[in-house]
């Protein structure tokens, strides 16, 4: 995730990326498909090294067999690994999401904790996976800082830094409080579909003026 580090954006110019990326998405959403915490946790956790569409192929059949704790453990590691088997890293993966389930029946009632710690014991849940989940599921400003969010960070000079914690507490420090809950949505769905890893698509990016990124990219066609 090594990438040129710039100078910290001014408050001013954090404010207008904001407000750009709000008025042109108002709600913005994440892409993994869910019904309830406890599906949004498993798809989560599903989405590590994987991309979205790929996960989300395979949770509507997971899902129709097992959307609660319960149903999950019945079902048994070999059942999900039959379901995620089209998903990189599937037989981890399946045993993580059977051990978790346990947990959560035999420690939290079922219910997909409202804590960092907590999420974190869980297995196979990590930082980023918790705070996707306390945004998504419990309205919590949180930042997740994947390889999309931690590449706009630096590139940008929202919140420059050499690890995704230190991206996290940095955009924590200078988004303004109003845009703070739907900040990690905007960003990475920026990083996915316009600053991209190996070419950034500059020439219809909202955020360009302000970015300081150089030298920005051209379009591909002339005009």
């Amino acid at each position: 995730m090594a990438t040129k580090r710039v100078k910290r954006l001014p408050a001013a110019d954090v404010e207008a990326i904001f407000a750009t990326f709000a008025k042109l998405n108002p709600e913005p959403k994440g892409e993994l498909l869910h019904t309830n915490p406890f599906t949004l946790l498993v798809a989560v956790v599903l989405s590590a090294q994987a991309t979205d569409a790929g996960v989300n192929k395979a949770t509507p059949a997971l899902f129709a067999a097992a959307d609660t704790p319960e149903r999950m453990v019945a079902l048994g590691t070999a059942g999900i690994e039959e379901k995620i088997k089209t998903i990189g890293l599937f037989r981890t993966k399946a045993k993580n999401v059977h051990a978790l389930s346990i947990r959560l029946v035999e420690n939290y009632n079922s219910e997909v904790p409202r804590d960092r710690a907590a999420l974190e014991s869980l297995p196979g849940v990590g930082r980023k996976t918790a705070n996707v989940v306390l945004n998504m599921a419990f309205g919590e400003p949180t930042i997740a800082v994947d390889t999309h969010l931690f590449r706009v960070a630096n590139r940008t000079g929202l919140a420059p830094g050499k690890t995704p914690l230190a991206v996290e507490q940095g955009l924590l420090t200078v988004i303004p409080k109003p845009y703070l809950l739907d900040a990690h949505h905007w960003l990475i769905l920026h990083g996915r579909y316009i600053c991209k890893a190996r070419k950034p698509e500059c020439w219809r990016c909202p955020i360009a003026e302000w970015c300081r990124f150089e030298p920005k990219t051209l379009s591909p066609r002339p005009g």
